[in-house]
């Protein structure tokens, strides 16, 4: 016969470990959504040097529109989720313009680089800006840097050379198109930056409309002093480029990056330079040599080397 205790503890047993097994399942069910959102969002974002160079304007123009078009789908949006958009201080505005003229800049000259090398090269370089704000991070956090993220900032510097050492064979041009997405990159970071010093205080939709309002009114004079004519002949690869990169992009990278762990984020986005590099293949032969596969499996592996958060960080020695 059994015991009282024995029946409880068996009892216990059971309701602990469905507890536990709802609590998984629900754990699952948060970052499944999440996390193929992130696919869908990098996937689209891929997609976006395709349609730059599709497009039948200039450079800097397209950057124009990809933000100007997206401001209106953006606030239709925020009406939609009954968010507010309104900025709520005179040091956020400043913050943002100045995050706006980064992000402007940045889109301007990726463009530019779009053009001129391989489309896989543009995408890595393009997201070289990761570096930059996880430095950043670190500094803000006063801690130094894991073993992981020194890494994997020598790591992209080997592939930054890998690479740019297999565009100089194709010649400068190509060289030239990956320096402008490496500077491309940089000028991201201080986006990112800027965003990251309002986003505890405003709501992130309300950033990307303002961003986007904002760099679109930097791009289109210079678009003009450029001598481009700012119309298209075809809307459509336009709206597509403003609703894949800016909206559908940027946006669900917004919603899927503050749900899961910086790691998966990392891995997720490298989707970016594979499906970018097909596209480059498919359409334009562009062919990656063994320097290029080594170079940009650097430059991946330091992608999601620098996401990583160290374990047990120790504080720097104060200045």
């Amino acid at each position: 016969m059994n015991s009282p205790f024995a029946i409880n503890w068996h009892g216990a047993r059971l309701f602990h470990s469905r507890d536990w097994f709802m609590r998984r399942s629900m754990d699952t069910r948060s970052t499944t959504i999440p996390f193929i959102a992130l696919l869908v969002g990098s996937t689209a974002l891929a997609f976006g040097p395709w349609l730059v160079r599709l497009a039948d304007v200039g450079e800097v123009s397209a950057a124009f529109w990809r933000l100007a078009l997206a401001v209106p789908m953006l606030v239709a949006i925020a009406l939609m989720l009954g968010k507010e958009i309104r900025l709520p201080s005179r040091k956020v505005v400043v913050i943002v313009i100045a995050a706006a003229f980064f992000f402007a800049a940045d889109l301007g000259l990726w463009h530019y680089g779009i053009m001129l090398t391989k489309m896989a090269n543009a995408v890595l370089f393009g997201n070289s800006g990761s570096f930059l704000f996880a430095l950043y991070g670190l500094w803000i956090a006063k801690v130094r840097p894991s073993m992981a993220q020194i890494l994997g900032l020598g790591l992209a510097v080997l592939g930054t050379v890998l690479l740019l050492s297999g565009s100089l064979e194709l010649g400068l041009e190509n060289v030239r198109g990956d320096v402008f997405a490496l500077f491309a990159g940089l000028l991201y970071a201080g986006y990112l930056i800027g965003v990251d010093r309002v986003r505890k205080t405003t709501e992130p939709l309300a950033v990307i409309i303002w961003a986007s309002a904002f760099g679109a009114a930097f791009l289109l004079p210079s678009a003009l002093v450029l001598g481009e004519n700012p119309i298209p002949g075809d809307w459509s690869i336009l709206f597509v480029l403003a609703l894949s990169s800016q909206v559908i992009g940027q946006g669900i990278l917004v919603y899927a990056i503050g749900r899961l762990p910086p790691l998966v984020v990392g891995v997720a986005l490298l989707s970016q330079p594979v499906v970018a590099g097909t596209i480059g293949w498919f359409f334009y032969g562009e062919i990656f040599t063994p320097t290029d596969w080594a170079g940009a499996i650097a430059v991946a592996t330091a992608l999601v080397l620098v996401r990583l958060r160290p374990r047990a960080a120790r504080p720097t020695l104060a200045a």
